[in-house]
């Protein structure tokens, strides 16, 4: 049995719950619900970063959910979530890093807002990363999900960023990516594990 360090709110730790629905693995995991800014909580143990998703298995443990979903997609045969070789691939994981990045800029607006003390929030810094999520949406080329295929890494991710989007509303992507909007609806309807894992507080 492996074991998923993740939090309902995280969208990194969201796209591991997907993706182990799609590829059929869901009950091989325990999800250990974790809270990376309690400096008590199990995840220092396993991930010295203290940061989620971290994926247990046997004796090794694997961070960052790009490792995750690589190892998963092996563990399930390979060339299910992710091309094993060719431009493909490189194409899937390039696509899955912008998703990446706009969730990581997403997250630096909530630390800005959170964690720094009220009237020390630099709203410079805020435009800085508000302006990278759009440039990102923006440059995400899918338009339509294809009902009954295997969603890939890169899809996962951007289901994963909109949502998070919508949860904290850092931006309003659809006003910058319109052309997400049928593609996302498409992704909901199809895709296993997507609606029971909507992220929550």
């Amino acid at each position: 049995m492996m074991i998923l360090y993740s939090s309902p709110p995280s969208p990194f730790g969201r796209k591991i719950k997907i993706a182990l629905s799609c590829l059929g693995m869901r009950d091989e995991v325990t999800i250990k619900q974790t809270n990376t800014m309690d400096p008590e909580d199990d995840i220092r143990g396993v991930n010295p970063l203290g940061k989620i998703p971290a994926l247990v298995v046997d004796d090794m443990v694997l961070f960052d959910s790009r490792t995750i979903l690589d190892y998963l997609d092996a563990r399930a045969g390979g060339g299910k979530i992710l091309p094993v070789s060719g431009p493909g691939r490189y194409a899937v994981m390039s696509m899955s890093a912008l998703a990446d990045g706009i969730l990581d800029a997403a997250v630096l607006v909530i630390y800005e807002d959170r964690l720094r003390p009220e009237g020390m929030q630099v709203e410079s810094f805020v435009t800085f990363q508000r302006d990278k999520i759009i440039r990102g949406l923006q440059g995400i080329p899918m338009e339509r999900y294809e009902s009954g295929a295997m969603p890939d890494i890169a899809e996962i991710g951007v289901a994963c960023a909109l949502d998070y989007l919508d949860f904290r509303k850092q931006v309003e992507w659809r006003d910058h990516a319109p052309h997400l909007v049928e593609w996302k609806d498409g992704f909901a309807a199809a895709v296993p594990g997507y609606a029971d894992t909507m992220p929550s507080d």
